[in-house]
């Protein structure tokens, strides 16, 4: 796998903070970069989430005061965000990877499938992207930087972990609706006390991992 720095990178380029926020606006100036998140890694049920958003070098304000780690922010603060950060955007894109294939080939590698997938929706090609985390698989001919704590570093990541969460908790929200026992739409498929009582009780559904441990 592959990550670190890219010879795109120099003096020039470095990133530059805003007053607006304290996350950075890019990690390099003057390309379309596109950043990378992923929810749902550590659910028991439901698929893995991944967004891939491609913001303006210069952060509209709307943007900018209020993008931040998915994590520190509300289901209503990452609701009334959302629209935003899709009408603001120069291009943005939602993938899925399914319980059956995270199985198959773990749900790292199916983490990293679904934020290819994500890129393989946007309706501009993007010239650089940066993935938060410290492992990646290289997409295609782009070159990339993983980035520990990036959502909680730079707007685009922490635009892609708002649209990667409300699209997981929207989904699972749904499949409750299939499956009210489990409770998903209040623990959106996490390994909650009750969310494993009702595995007990019922065992697991074809929309749970069954490579993970379900009790």
């Amino acid at each position: 796998m592959e990550g670190g720095s890219s010879s795109l990178y120099n003096e020039d380029t470095k990133p530059m903070k805003t007053e607006r926020s304290s996350l950075l606006p890019y990690y390099s100036a003057g390309i379309l970069e596109a950043g990378l998140d992923e929810a749902g890694r550590g659910c028991l049920a439901g698929p893995v989430v991944a967004a891939a958003v491609i913001l303006p070098q210069e952060v509209p304000e709307v943007l900018a005061k209020h993008l931040n780690d998915s994590k520190k922010l509300s289901e209503k603060q990452r609701e009334a965000i959302r629209p935003d950060i899709e009408r603001l955007a120069i291009a943005w894109g939602i993938g899925m990877a399914t319980p059956e294939e995270i199985d198959e080939i773990n749900i790292l590698n199916a983490s990293i499938l679904a934020m290819h997938r994500a890129v393989d929706v946007l309706g501009e090609r993007p010239e650089h992207l940066i993935v938060d985390g410290n492992r990646f698989k290289a997409y295609k001919d782009i070159e990339h930087k993983t980035i520990v704590g990036g959502d909680a570093k730079y707007m685009s990541i922490a635009a892609a972990s708002i649209l990667a969460k409300t699209e997981r908790d929207r989904t699972m929200n749904r499949l409750s609706e299939q499956y009210p026992q489990y409770q998903w739409g209040k623990n959106k498929g996490y390994p909650t006390k009750e969310h494993y009582a009702a595995l007990a009780e019922y065992g697991p559904t074809p929309l749970h991992r069954q490579t993970f441990r379900l009790k």
